[in-house]
């Protein structure tokens, strides 16, 4: 059974499964452009566009609009905070499946 250290490092806003491949996806990267992680994850822009609005009320993301080769692009990436929170929800995952026997 999960001690309380483990379900508190279970972290609600990335838990979910779309929610938790977006952030592994920008883990790898410094940021990247909206499209490319709709490919990834394949999501409607809406979809993906809900996940990061919700990563970015608790400043896990950032958003960023530009202009790449001639067209207005949106580019994602993860915050230091959001970095941190996927390290500690990694490791309280691998703290439960160390104690599946």
């Amino acid at each position: 059974m999960a001690g309380p250290e483990e379900k508190r490092h279970l972290d609600p806003h990335i838990h979910a499964p779309t929610r938790l491949q977006l952030v592994t996806t920008l883990a790898a990267v410094s940021e990247a452009e909206f499209a490319t992680v709709r490919g990834v994850l394949d999501v409607s822009d809406s979809a993906l566009s809900k996940h990061l609005s919700a990563l970015a009320d608790v400043g896990y993301v950032r958003v960023r609009k530009g202009v790449h080769a001639g067209r207005r692009t949106t580019w994602v990436a993860l915050t230091d905070e959001g970095r941190r929170a996927l390290r500690d929800h990694v490791a309280a995952l691998r703290r439960l499946i160390d104690g599946v026997g």
